[in-house]
């Protein structure tokens, strides 16, 4: 069945696209979690959702090019970032490129994805520079608050795909171990495994306090360096992986 790549964007009943969580603490936590592995050099986004992300790396890198299936998605990111951006609107197997790169991103994009392990494969063999990084985050099936969800009777066990994610276009929910296996079977090398910013609270209770004063920044702070400690009990997972042989 052919995918609609808009229609999977909008929000649904049970849940929204993108949380004011997802936008103002994990975006900043993953590019700090990114910064001690780039490299001098170009950057490739997969999958660029609104630009949102992308506005993150202008401060890093000149020369920035974005995959994107959604024409809605990338027609709003390019009014979002002008010209400081290169945008392709296609589906990333249908994608041809016409460089390698140095640092390429994939942000909770990969679970959207119906054949990971063979776009890892062609990040490996066709766009990531010899010299290059590429970094991968996905949402984790063993946070907290997927677990209390579990315990609530809410979700039926850790890695579910809900009905409510499953429209927005998730097709596997990963942990550390089932996303690390992905990784290994495409054949990349893996330099660094961690996870990102502790999180017992769902997204939409996130959003909720985050219009009080009940959380400080220092308390986020605290949520992500615990992530570092505990990175299975992390929000989502992060690995950095260098070009490997086939």
């Amino acid at each position: 069945m052919k995918r609609n790549y808009n229609q999977e964007l909008e929000d649904n009943s049970v849940r929204k696209y993108a949380y004011n969580f997802d936008l103002d603490i994990m975006h900043p936590y993953m590019l700090k979690s990114f910064l001690p592995f780039f490299i001098v050099g170009n950057l490739l986004e997969l999958g660029s959702y609104k630009g949102n992300f992308t506005q993150r790396f202008l401060e890093f890198f000149d020369d920035i090019t974005c995959v994107e299936a959604s024409d809605e998605a990338c027609n709003y990111a390019k009014s979002l970032l002008g010209d400081e951006v290169k945008f392709v609107n296609s589906l990333f197997e249908e994608t041809l490129l016409p460089t390698k790169y140095d640092n390429i991103v994939l942000t909770h994009v990969l679970e959207h994805i119906d054949d990971p392990v063979s776009l890892l494969k062609k990040v490996n063999n066709e766009w990531l520079s010899d010299k290059g990084r590429f970094f991968i985050v996905c949402p984790n099936a063993n946070a907290p608050s997927r677990q209390i969800a579990v315990k609530m009777g809410l979700i039926s066990h850790n890695s579910a795909v809900t009905d409510a994610e499953a429209a927005h276009g998730h097709r596997i929910t990963y942990s550390l171990d089932t996303l690390e296996r992905d990784i290994k079977l495409s054949g990349l090398k893996i330099i660094h495994r961690s996870g990102i910013f502790f999180k017992a609270l769902a997204n939409f209770q996130w959003d909720k306090i985050l219009n009080t004063d009940i959380v400080s920044k220092e308390y986020l702070d605290g949520c992500y360096e615990l992530g570092q400690q505990y990175p299975d009990l992390c929000a989502s997972i992060f690995f950095v992986c260098e070009k490997g042989g086939n």
